[in-house]
């Protein structure tokens, strides 16, 4: 088979773990993923990351980046700012299997989340020192570096792949949802449905060069998409037409959407949405 012409559509960084994603213009490719994604995660009292599958109120927190700051916002509290590259002291934590170090962001970032989860959580930033790796059973022999993401630098989805499951959900009775419930990093257009699923290699064309990014492992999926990104409300969609049509052998069965991707080049190249992209096929 040939190659598949695509091009990308939308970009997301996540900067807080399970907190809402901001839609980009232009973002920096490094050797974790895309710049300042999930540099930041919750944790609780033992250290171990929180996310929306225990807080779905986190949805309801909006990240801004802004050249020397982060900015936080929720209902109903005043704007948390930090640094970006503000510490305070030296901590461990733990994201799935992993324990990693970290840097806690103080008492007044913690007060905050507190506030609005209504229990005890502290922001830490990922250590740059840290080196996570992922799994070297699924990473194509290349040591892909994470910061708190659950396992790769990339994440992609396809627009088709969207279309299709909106068109399952609407001969359900079910209303529309938007691909911020999938949490990406990248969305490509101009794929079939679901044609990621057998996708080798993504090659983008950018101004400084190609980026090429290897798709290495299905996403399976949890409960975050039932969550509803405007209300924090958690219901059973799109989660119960997925299982209708998307368990994955690969996964053992697991409910899939997207392809985990690892960086085979391109660190310090820019992607923009409207970038031609091109698609070569693992069969």
């Amino acid at each position: 088979m040939s190659d598949l012409d695509c091009r990308v559509s939308q970009l997301f960084v996540h900067p807080v773990k399970s907190c809402a994603g901001i839609a980009c213009d232009e973002a920096l490719l490094v050797e974790t993923g895309l710049d300042l994604d999930r540099a930041w995660m919750l944790v609780g009292a033992d250290g171990r990351m929180l996310t929306q599958r225990q807080l779905p109120r986190l949805a309801l927190v909006r990240p801004t980046l802004r050249s020397d700051e982060l900015v936080l916002r929720a209902p109903g509290m005043l704007a948390l700012h930090l640094p970006i590259d503000g510490v305070d002291t030296p901590t461990r934590a733990t994201v799935w299997d992993d324990e990693v170090a970290a840097w806690d962001l103080g008492a007044l970032a913690a007060q905050w989340f507190a506030d609005f989860l209504g229990q005890p959580a502290r922001l830490l930033r990922f250590d740059p020192d840290q080196r996570r790796l992922s799994s070297a059973r699924w990473s194509a022999g290349i040591e892909a570096e994470n910061l708190f993401s659950d396992g790769f630098p990339i994440l992609v989805a396809s627009a088709s792949s969207l279309a299709e499951l909106n068109s399952r959900l609407a001969a359900r009775g079910q209303p529309a949802v938007g691909m911020e419930r999938f949490r990406p990093n990248l969305v490509l257009d101009g794929l079939e449905p679901f044609d990621e699923d057998h996708v080798d290699e993504i090659t983008i064309t950018t101004d400084d060069g190609p980026v090429r990014l290897k798709l290495v492992k299905p996403c399976v999926r949890c409960s975050i998409p039932n969550v509803d990104p405007a209300s924090a409300e958690t219901g059973t969609e799109p989660g119960a037409t997925l299982a209708q049509f998307r368990a994955d052998a690969r996964m053992d069965g697991g409910i899939t959407f997207g392809m985990n991707a690892v960086i085979v080049e391109g660190f310090g190249r820019r992607l923009r949405p409207g970038q031609a992209a091109a698609a070569s096929w693992a069969f």
